[in-house]
């Protein structure tokens, strides 16, 4: 387990933890691992939906960006070149788990509470006490919908609804241009639509 970091090394800004980092300094890495652990966790749980799957595809992801932190040129920030990372190695194990045949595995017992998803994309209601089950349901609906999404129409639905990111920080962190994260978000949101089109009738 990494340890949390103490006021005075968060204080550091992460450019200068980098640059550490490219002179080989590990426990500069563990400080930048420590600050964006959980963010990074939950990122992949939400493409994944696989507690065990999401720290494994973490630590993947973490160990490339110690092997190629000599190649970060500081042209972004950090995190989204983690980021970028996190979404190239996710998606990437999506497709191979595709090919395989074994299709998308949720797994209901474990869920993120802190994660809801955004009314944007999905149906949303405070849930009155006998209401909760109903929503539980949804809530399994919802992720079905979007496990049947291929993995990069899932990265943009969830970067934008789940974690709020812009449109060109989206098209950075997965390398590609604006007009493609539109038109993938576009495409994701109507998929989703008809997938859960009784389930707007009824919110």
């Amino acid at each position: 387990m990494h340890k949390e970091a103490t006021p005075a090394e968060a204080e550091v800004p992460d450019a200068d933890l980098v640059k550490r980092c490219q002179d080989g300094d590990t426990e500069a890495f563990d400080q930048l691992v420590g600050r964006y652990r959980t963010r990074v966790f939950g990122m992949i749980y939400n493409m994944v939906h696989s507690e065990q799957d999401a720290w494994d595809l973490a630590q993947d992801s973490f160990l490339k960006a110690w092997k190629s932190i000599g190649r970060f040129r500081g042209q972004s920030s950090f995190y989204t070149w983690i980021y970028r990372i996190v979404m190239n190695v996710t998606i990437d194990w999506l497709r191979k788990k595709q090919v395989k045949g074994s299709g998308a595995e949720f797994d209901d017992a474990v869920q993120l509470k802190e994660i809801d998803p955004a009314s944007r994309t999905v149906p949303h209601a405070d849930a009155l006490p006998h209401e909760r089950m109903q929503h539980v349901e949804i809530r399994g609906r919802i992720d079905a919908a979007i496990a049947q999404l291929s993995p990069e129409h899932r990265a943009v639905i969830l970067m934008k609804e789940i974690d709020d990111m812009q449109y060109h920080e989206i098209a950075e962190a997965l390398g590609c241009s604006i007009g493609t994260v539109m038109s993938r978000l576009f495409y994701a949101r109507k998929k989703l639509q008809n997938l859960l089109r009784d389930v707007y009738e009824h919110a």
